[in-house]
């Protein structure tokens, strides 16, 4: 098993990786902070007095402005494949009063960020309603139905990704060797040791010489403390014997 493209989109666009928005008659690229929330709706945070803001406001009597929202991913490590590049597209409204500050509540489960407590005043919000998503990755351009990316989940590693490399590589590099080796079988035996490259709920990706291999769990996992829960196993195979 391996992350769908609309759970890789997903996992893109959440708010945690830098973004820029073009938007329509704009002035270029134009850097956004964002989240993807719980539903799947995508709110932009950006002063009230700002480029952004000054561009999203609506020409002809519209109600919204076309844009898309533009984000490439940040490997977590030297020589970690990327997950490639999402864009979002749709139309972006403003958001005031009550709608504004459940909105606020909804940006602040993802992205707990203290401007939030100035929007209304020298911060505002934007909700952009998704009518096209792409992804691209290795040169691949994937259409993804954006149903399908407002009902998928972001992975709940993503944003400890790094942290569980380097502390696999720090402290387990014997018991992950073990264990990829294991699963291998006798077919192929890397000559150096097996270096992990990326996580996700569904498996790793390890380098295997000049090739890279993915290992699958035996099930999704649905955070950090349930992944120690599964590899635990494999880092004391004599706990509880």
């Amino acid at each position: 098993m391996q992350p769908t493209p609309a759970e890789v989109a997903r996992t893109l666009a959440a708010g945690h990786l830098p973004a820029v928005a073009h938007v329509a008659y704009g002035p270029g690229s134009l850097p956004v902070r964002h989240v993807t929330d719980a539903k799947g709706r995508v709110l932009l945070l950006s002063p009230s007095d700002g480029a952004l803001a000054s561009a999203l406001r609506p020409r002809d009597g519209a109600d919204d402005t076309a844009m898309v929202l533009d984000i490439s991913d940040v490997p977590p490590m030297p020589g970690s494949p990327s997950l490639g590049r999402v864009w979002v597209s749709g139309f972006a409204s403003l958001l005031e009063g009550d709608e504004a500050r459940m909105a606020a509540l909804d940006y602040a489960e993802i992205d707990a960020t203290g401007d939030l407590l100035d929007v209304g005043t020298g911060q505002v919000l934007h909700r952009m309603g998704v009518s096209e998503v792409r992804h691209e990755r290795d040169e691949k351009l994937t259409e993804i139905d954006p149903d399908e990316f407002t009902e998928a989940a972001p992975d709940p590693l993503r944003l400890c990704e790094f942290d569980l490399i380097a502390d696999l590589a720090d402290h387990h590099r014997a018991a992950i060797s073990a264990y990829v080796r294991k699963h291998l079988g006798s077919a192929f035996q890397p000559a150096a040791e097996p270096r992990v490259l990326r996580m996700d709920r569904y498996g790793f990706m390890v380098e295997l010489d000049d090739k890279v291999a993915r290992l699958v769990f035996p099930r999704p996992v649905t955070d950090r403390h349930d992944l120690a829960h599964l590899l635990h196993p494999v880092f004391c195979p004599r706990c509880g014997s």
